[in-house]
């Protein structure tokens, strides 16, 4: 059976390196949000880009994710979906979603320290390599990390907690 597999985490936690590389040991194909973002809207963003500019965009392309992973998964690859999921109720949606599949759903949770986090964006920001997209700013640092919300024990059941320092 196949597996629709997807990494939470806040940012900075690593959640692109990690699809890489589970995408790879898994034979999957891997979706990460920020790449479509990056290559589809990018380039025409506004100066102060809103959040509802944002979510709008990021629905659009999981909206063509979807039926690109519904054809994988019918033909038993698994997929790796590099989403941030950085709310409980985009989780709902994405594993009320998945549900509509015949594969199982795993959740990756990176459990990252802040500091942690905030140099590993510093870093890909200097050096825009790697699974680097787009510059995020400390200002946009500091939105996402307030926006995320961790996880609930419930969300956590049977899902791979990745604890990293």
């Amino acid at each position: 059976m196949a597996v629709v597999h997807f990494i939470c985490g806040p940012p900075g936690a690593g959640k692109t390196t990690y699809a890489m590389a589970l995408a790879d040991r898994a034979k999957a194909i891997r979706f990460t949000i920020d790449e479509w973002i990056a290559t589809l809207f990018v380039a025409d963003r506004p100066p102060t880009a809103s959040l509802a500019w944002a979510l709008e965009r990021t629905a659009r392309c999981e909206a063509q994710m979807w039926p690109i992973a519904d054809r994988l998964l019918e033909r038993g690859v698994d997929v790796v979906f590099d989403l941030g999921v950085s709310r409980r109720d985009h989780r709902d949606r994405f594993r009320a979603r998945a549900s509509e599949t015949r594969a199982s759903i795993k959740m990756h949770y990176l459990d990252v320290p802040r500091d942690t986090r905030r140099a590993r964006v510093h870093a890909r920001n200097a050096q825009r390599t790697g699974t680097y997209a787009f510059e995020v700013t400390d200002a946009m640092f500091d939105w996402m990390e307030q926006w995320f919300e961790l996880p609930s024990d419930d969300e956590l059941y049977g899902a791979m907690i990745v604890c990293d320092s």
